[in-house]
């Protein structure tokens, strides 16, 4: 199908840009209801900590104080849900432990949200905070994943060994058989590291309820408002669909950090009924890289299997994949069906095999960030080429070349159809070589790209 005429090479004119750039954005920040309270978070200086009391009786007595709630007002409701059902290879679904609101009996991340203090003002709420007395019991923290498996320490009982699932995809059997068969073999081990997101606007939330219709509304920086509904409603607070609404503003910045369900703005929508007042809560900096789910942090093992001439035969990935504490959002299939399916690239690679084991640990859930496991997909195959180009003394370039894919559709070996509408690519197409469109129904393939 040819692409619309008239907007191809030419600049379009963002409709948004004047609002911005003369200060009139309204961010959920700059909201402000009548009415309007303050929450402040008070959260966990521990990784790994049982909690055997949170005495919150001098700060509910505090000025300006109107409500102090902790993860026993939330045990009725439901835990933040994971979106993504994975099985492991035996067939079991993942482990997914409750991921309560608040903490309950136990915080599991430093940045574990405690308690929630609602008062008249941002600094009533914070000094107030300061009166909770907390007593925790350390427990031994989980850090990374080396040791996910084997530390006696465990960050939810119901996950023995820290496991979430082992999950694969591809050819085993034919990867196998492809290795014993190879001229040359490649194998790097890596960290790709994990990463903690950082938008120009941190993470805000101002709920209010209406007793008179009995309806919900929520002000929240949030990429996607229908899923925060969704979620919210039907798997946490069991308020129907239609008593919630839910805005999102001028959002400043994401890059999929905003896209996910919180327990910050969960807990302020189902407070603000208890308070009868609107309820705003404003992250600050250090507060958001404790609690914005982070990105990343996978160990790789990658092995890439060539012929005599540089050939890839096949491509064997093994990862172990943090999640943190709990499942976030759409942490499951970060690193299985958004990254897995992946691995093929641009290459023609006819035998691929990769397994992942996903494991809890006691730091802050990892989820989606800028390309949610395409960019990791990506760096580990393209290590793997440029370090096979150089041990097999081949130009980087060439070894490319030799294997890209160069006929459409092309199926890979990992779930993907690669389909593609390119009428400035064949040989004899008159546009050649500039490759620009003509709107000709030429030949769909790549060959002229290698050459020219």
């Amino acid at each position: 199908m040819n692409a619309p005429q008239g907007f191809i090479g030419k600049s379009v004119v963002r409709r948004e840009d004047g609002r911005f750039l003369t200060g009139k954005g309204q961010y959920t920040d700059d909201i402000n209801l009548p009415g309007q309270t303050y929450g402040y978070f008070l959260r966990s200086p521990y990784a790994h900590a049982r909690l055997k009391s949170v005495n919150t009786a001098a700060a509910a007595a505090a000025p300006g104080v109107l409500g102090v709630f902790t993860g026993e007002h939330f045990k009725a409701v439901g835990g933040l849900p994971c979106g993504w059902l994975i099985n492991s290879l035996d067939g079991t679904p993942m482990k997914e432990p409750k991921h309560p609101v608040l903490a309950d009996g136990k915080v599991r991340y430093v940045g574990d949200r405690v308690a929630l203090v609602v008062a008249e003002t941002l600094d009533q709420a914070k000094a107030a905070a300061e009166l909770i007395e907390v007593d925790y019991e350390e427990l031994t923290p989980v850090i990374g994943t080396g040791r996910a498996t084997s530390i006696a320490s465990s960050v939810h009982d119901e996950a023995p060994n820290n496991q979430c699932y082992h999950w694969g995809i591809g050819d085993k059997d034919g990867v196998e058989a492809a290795f014993k068969g190879a001229a040359h073999i490649t194998t790097l081990k890596f960290k790709n590291n994990r990463l903690v997101p950082n938008a120009m606007e941190p993470r805000c939330a101002n709920a209010s309820y209406s007793r008179a219709d009995d309806n919900y509304t929520l002000y929240v920086s949030n990429q996607n408002p229908h899923v925060e509904r969704l979620l919210m409603c039907a798997f946490v607070l069991g308020i129907p669909e239609h008593k919630m609404r839910v805005v999102a503003p001028d959002v400043g910045g994401g890059f999929g950090s905003k896209i996910f369900l919180y327990g910050e703005e969960t807990a302020l929508v189902w407070a603000s009924k208890q308070v009868n007042r609107p309820i705003k809560w404003t992250a600050d900096r250090s507060e958001a890289f404790l609690s914005d789910a982070h990105g990343r942090d996978h160990d790789s093992l990658a092995e890439l299997a060539l012929d005599k001439d540089g050939n890839f035969l096949a491509l064997r990935a093994t990862t172990t994949a943090n999640m943190g504490a709990y499942l976030s959002t759409f942490a499951s299939s970060i690193p299985t069906i958004l990254h897995a399916t992946l691995l093929a690239g641009q290459y023609k690679t006819p035998k691929i095999w990769c397994e992942v084991t996903a494991v809890f640990t006691n730091t802050c859930p990892v989820d989606a960030y800028r390309g949610a496991g395409r960019p990791e997909a990506t760096y580990l195959l393209e290590r793997i080429v440029e370090t096979a180009a150089h041990e097999m003394k081949i130009d980087p370039a060439e070894i490319r070349r030799r294997n890209f894919i160069t006929s459409f559709p092309y199926a890979t070996p990992v779930g993907l159809t690669y389909d593609i509408a390119m009428p400035w690519v064949s040989k004899t197409c008159p546009c050649r070589p500039r490759h620009t469109r003509c709107g000709r129904p030429c030949k769909p393939s790549v060959e002229p790209f290698l050459k020219d």
